[in-house]
Order: structure tokens, then sequence, then C-alpha cells
């Protein structure tokens, strides 16, 4: 293989044991970006932070919170160029490099404005890492445990969240300007330790081969498979990868967004609707701003924060069944479940709030736990998964920096307008949020198809078509509806059947897939 091993194996990592590394090293990724979205909910409400910035107003906390989104939206579009260019690992170094120096220039702040430019520059990290990491992660595991370890990586967002919240809770107890600089701080010593574990982390072997790296993406493979080079599953894998990439060179066409576009239009809107949806159900209305609702509900000063923490448990214990259930119920079952519980709890925090009685404040906490937990077990973790498996390894990198942009712009969007929204429009904003969630079950419902135990190489069957027939479909928006909407049009005798009996039976959005054979061409 190489003359030396590299310094996962040095350290006894291969198999099992690697897997499960590369999961816990991912996740180290998501807490970052996970912490850094937590830690601005609770020092905003700090007496000393307040202070300092001469009593900001709406706009300003909400430009201090959500300029972040504006650095993540910027390189989530280029993370699709970089991570093709410096591979999935370099991305990640360079993110978590970036993070860290932005993290520095938040904690050692002198006004309004080197916050912002901190909070930009972290976000140029945070595009980067929220990009490459689902797409590091999805490429590395196996198509059996490929939602469950990415549920354990949104698990890991999660409780990057939790401590941030938790940090801003104890430190709020520090009588001087350290009680908002020190949780600042945390966040580059994470960096900093993500960045030196990027480097004992194998590279992704679909991107070694994809850049003609044969025998150093087959020794990941076999690494991945126990460190036998002449594991039969692994040569397997390993074919299979390389004929796919030989595959999408023989097409003859460049690998640019315009080809993406037109041949994957489909799979790009779909995983750009996933992370669009994740932002519109409300979840940064609670993630950004939860000290500040709970404080519209009535509890107040120290006690909002403490319960944001308590509800961060809660949110992170949520996220913990869709890493039996993701590879078992399947992709559409966790979604629409999850949507129509959240729709409800916030429609009912917009009431409690209305009705304004002495039962609201506990009532809210209640409705948010339940909604936090939704989120957490369905829209939390899910759109993260989804984009990298659905679009293919020739525009994956790209196709997910679509779909992570996404996420950003409306994250922005989010974290800019709730402190106006929570002034302007008080209790409606949360029904609002609430309608998101309705639109986002029935998005689901009509067109995402199902790709549990899908290998990436054959996604292309759960969605009926070659890489031709896509190409014919996208040409035409018009046919492109009316297929989705009668089942594909290989299925013409059921489109006879009522419009109302096939909404009835339907499951899924497509042809079902079929394993491919081991002697199948």
């Amino acid at each position: 293989m190489t003359d030396s091993p590299p310094s996962y194996r040095r350290l006894g990592l291969v198999g099992q044991p690697l897997l499960y590394a590369i999961s816990i090293f991912a996740s180290l990724g998501v807490f970052l970006f996970g912490y850094d979205q937590g830690v601005m909910s609770g020092i905003i409400t700090g007496n000393y932070f307040i202070e300092y910035f001469n009593e900001p107003t709406a706009g300003e906390l909400g430009m201090m919170v959500s300029v972040l989104e504006i650095g993540a939206f910027v390189t989530s579009l280029a993370a699709g160029r970089v991570g093709d260019i410096l591979g999935r690992r370099g991305t990640l170094f360079l993110g978590a490099l970036v993070f860290t120096v932005g993290g520095a220039v938040q904690t050692f702040t002198v006004g309004f404005w080197s916050m912002i430019v901190g909070r930009v520059v972290s976000g140029f990290g945070v595009g980067l890492l929220s990009t490459i990491v689902p797409i590091y992660q999805s490429e590395i595991s196996p198509p059996n445990h490929r939602g469950a370890l990415a549920c354990m990586e949104f698990t890991g967002n999660i409780i990057g969240y939790s401590v941030s919240v938790w940090t801003d809770y104890f430190c709020s107890f520090i009588e001087s300007d350290m009680s908002w600089r020190i949780p600042l701080a945390i966040q580059c010593v994470i960096g900093a330790i993500l960045a030196a574990g990027s480097l004992l982390m194998p590279e992704s072997p679909r991107w070694l081969i994809d850049t003609d790296k044969h025998v150093q993406g087959m020794q990941v493979i076999a690494d991945l498979h126990g460190g036998d080079p002449d594991n039969v599953v692994a040569i397997a894998e390993f074919e299979e990868i390389k004929a796919k990439v030989q595959d999408e060179r023989d097409s003859g066409e460049a690998r640019s967004y315009a080809m993406m576009w037109r041949r994957y239009k489909r799979r790009v809107l779909l995983a750009m609707s996933s992370q669009a949806f994740a932002q519109l159900n409300g979840i940064n209305v609670i993630s950004y701003y939860a000290p500040r609702v709970f404080e519209e509900a009535g509890w107040v000063g120290r006690d909002a924060i403490l319960m944001a923490g308590i509800n961060s448990i809660i949110y992170v214990l949520s996220t913990l069944p869709p890493w039996y259930l993701v590879d078992r119920w399947g992709r559409r079952a966790i979604l629409l479940s999850g949507a129509v519980v959240m729709a409800f709890a916030l429609v009912a925090t917009g009431y409690w709030m209305y009705i304004d009685v002495p039962q609201t404040a506990k009532a809210v906490v209640a409705c948010v736990i339940i909604f936090n937990a939704a989120f957490g077990y369905s829209w939390g973790p899910l759109p993260w998964l989804y984009p990298p498996e659905i679009m293919p390894l020739v525009v994956r990198a790209k196709g997910v920096s679509l779909s992570t942009a996404t996420n950003w712009a409306f994250n922005f969007w989010v974290g800019l307008t709730t402190p106006i929204f929570q002034e302007l429009i008080e209790w409606r904003l949360y029904p609002m949020h609430g309608f998101f969630c309705v639109c986002s079950f029935l998005l689901v419902y009509f067109l995402y198809p199902e790709t549990k135990g899908v290998p990436l190489e054959e996604m292309d069957a759960v969605f009926g078509e070659d890489a031709r027939e896509e190409l014919m479909d996208n040409e035409s928006l018009a046919s492109e509806r009316v297929s989705l909407l009668s089942n594909s049009r290989q299925h013409s005798k059921s489109s006879r059947q009522s419009w109302f009996r096939q909404l009835l039976n339907r499951e899924n959005p497509g042809p079902s897939y079929q394993p491919v054979a081991a002697n199948d061409e």
C-alpha cells in the first residue's frame, strides 16, 4: 500500500473502531457550530454584555447573532469547489482554522463592529465545516448504518448547543465582562482541537478514487472493513466506486453547476428544500433566542437562561431515538411525524402567549420542550443526511454546498428578523412558523423518495431514472410535476385510480428501490 502506515493505523484504528472514531470526530465538527449557534443566546441577555455594547437595539442584537450566517452562506457556496480541490479532510482543517481565528476576534472584541467582524470570520469557518462534514460522513459510512451515523453526528451538534447554554448560565455568575468573554473563548479551544484532529483521520475513499488516488482509496476502504486488503466486500466496494466514477467521466460533461442543474435539478431542489424548511420550521427562533422567548413568557434574567439550559438537555435526549429509527423506519416517516408535532407545539406556544394567564410561563416552557424534542428527532438531523445521500459523487460537493448555503440563507433571515418580529407581531410569530411545518409535511409526503439502506452508487434507482432520463425529465418542469404526482410514468396503470385513492395509498413518491444483485452489470 504505502511505505509508512497512516496516522490512524498507528493509533490502532481499523474496522469498526475507525468508523466510530471518524463519527466522533465528525461530531466534533458539528459540535463546534452547534456551540457557536447557542453561545450568543445566553450572553446577549447578560447585564455586562448589554452595558459593554451600550444597550444594543433589537436590530443590533439580531445583526450580532445572525451576521455569522452571511459568512457561512458565502463559504458554503465555495465549499463545493474547495472540497473537490483540497479534499474532504483538507477542507475540514481549513474550516476549523478559520473558525478559531474568528472566535479569537470575538473573544477580544473592542466594540460592536469588531464583534461583527469576528462573527463573519467564524461564519466563514462554519460554512466550510457545515458543508464538508455531512459529505465526509456519508462517503465514509456503510449504507446500512449511514443514517444512524449521521444522526449521531447531529447529536454532537446539539450537545454543542447545550454546552454553550450551560456555559452561559454558569458564567452569568461572574461579575465582570469575563461572563461573556469566557464562553466565546471556549469555541477557540474546540476549533484548535478539531484542526489538529483532522490531520489524524483518513481522507474520503470516494474523493481519493475520484482523483485517481486508487491505492490510497483502496487502503482506506480496506481499513474500514478491518484492514485486510484482500477482503472481498472491500474489493467489491472499491470496484463499484471506481466504475461509477468512470461512468461519469465517460459522459463527457464538465463537472459544473450548470451541468448539475441540468441533469439533477430535481435532486438539487429536494436537497435545498430540506435545509430551507429546517430553518423555516422555527428552530432558530428557539435556539438563538431561547432566553428571550422565556423572558417573553414571564421568566426573568438568569432564570430564563436556566430554562433554556433545561430545554437543551431534553433537546439532546431527543436526538438519540433516530440513531435506532432512521435506518428502520426510514427518512420519510420521521420527517412527517416530526412536522406534525412541531406544528402543534408552535401553535400552542402562540396561543398561551396570546391568552397571557398565570399558567403561561410554565405552558410555554412545556411547548418549547415538545417542539425542540420533535425537531431533534426529525428535522434536525435528517436535512443534513438527505442531501449528500441523494446527490451523485460527481457533483456531491457542489450539490451539498447549495443545500447548505440555503440553510445559512434562511438561518440568517430567521436570526435577523426574530427579535424584530417578537416586538412587532408578538405571539403570532409562533403560529407563522407552525404554518411552515405544515408546508414541510406536504412537501415530504408528495415529493421525497425514501433512501433508507440504498448504497450511494445506486441512488439513481431511487429516482427511477438513469442520467439520460433525468435530463429529459428536467427539460420540462410541467412534465416533471405530472410524473411526480402520478408516481412516475412507469406506473401509468395506477394513474387510472382516483386522485383521492392515490393519496391514501401513497407510501413513497417514486419507484421502489431494488438492490443491485452481485452478478448485475
